[in-house]
């Protein structure tokens, strides 16, 4: 992924552990020199999609590993669009999609983070998070509904929760979609225009489009204080869609064929089984030949 920013550890769009980030220095366009045109990031994302279908399947085969995707972002950012056009060729058996908004009163009687637990993608599932645990620390920060004490500790406490999901065999990708306030009005100006958008548009949207900069200051405490090596934040110019679906999907293939994903062979049970079938003789040879 190509720089996000200036700064040491920002390469490929990844921030480090506490990197300091000044998002109003980022640019949420695509970079001047660098990027592929428009016409071949397309080409490269479809490519990508393709290839991501192929490794999801062997993924779920595979039942080694999980893999959760948070996207995050202001309103508009692209999240939905995001899963639509990286996620449209999997196979649904294997992927989930978790969306977090405003939680209901059964979720605000436990934790915070008891409605994230039963979301997690178990072995062989991809699991992404439209929205995510990280409302935790920005909505209810930008509204003040809880003290700042209890903020700090939080920050531990994700880092902490994301780490043992690590530790045991779940793959985090963490998206920030980089959007400017001047995108953002043209997208929710969009949704009036349209009709088939208006579902889409609340009017809490331009509540919270007025508390931009608040915002966009929890952000950067978000980026910095759990981006981890473990579960790192990558942040994605998310002005131009074919810009921002070619670097997710681009990051998210380089991190299924970096898990040296395997199709396990027929089991013992299988083979015994087929072992009384004579018309499986041949067969049986042939499936050990590829499994070797």
């Amino acid at each position: 992924m190509p720089p996000a920013g200036s700064g040491p550890g920002m390469g490929r769009g990844k921030v480090a552990p506490d990197e300091e980030i000044d998002l109003d220095e980022v640019p949420t366009t695509p970079p001047e020199s660098g990027a592929p045109s428009e016409a071949k990031a397309r080409a490269q994302t479809a490519r990508a999609t393709a290839r991501l279908d192929r490794l999801q399947e062997r993924f779920y085969a595979d039942h080694r590993h999980a893999l959760l995707v948070v996207l995050q972002g202001m309103d508009a950012s692209g999240k939905d669009g995001t899963i639509r056009k990286v996620f449209e060729g999997v196979n649904p058996q294997g992927v989930r999609v978790a969306c977090f908004k405003q939680p209901t009163p059964e979720e605000l009687a436990h934790d915070y983070l008891w409605r994230v637990h039963a979301a997690l993608p178990g072995k062989g599932e991809i699991a992404i998070f439209n929205r995510s645990h990280y409302e935790d620390v920005l909505v209810v920060r930008v509204h003040k509904l809880v003290p700042k004490e209890r903020l700090r500790d939080r920050f531990e406490q994700i880092n902490d929760f994301e780490r043992e999901l690590v530790e045991e065999g779940t793959t985090i990708l963490k998206f920030y979609l980089h959007i400017s306030p001047e995108e953002q009005i043209r997208r929710l100006a969009d949704r009036l225009k349209d009709p088939s958008k208006h579902w889409k548009f609340s009017a809490t949207d331009l509540k919270e489009r007025a508390l931009w900069s608040k915002y966009r200051k929890a952000y950067e405490d978000v980026l910095r204080r759990t981006s981890t090596a473990a579960a790192p934040w990558f942040v994605v110019p998310s002005d131009a869609k074919w810009y921002r679906d070619w670097l997710v999907s681009r990051e998210i293939v380089r991190t299924l064929e970096g898990l040296d994903l395997r199709r396990p062979g027929l089991s013992d049970e299988a083979r015994a089984e087929l072992a009384h079938e004579p018309w499986a003789e041949r067969l049986l040879k042939r499936a050990d030949r590829r499994d070797r």
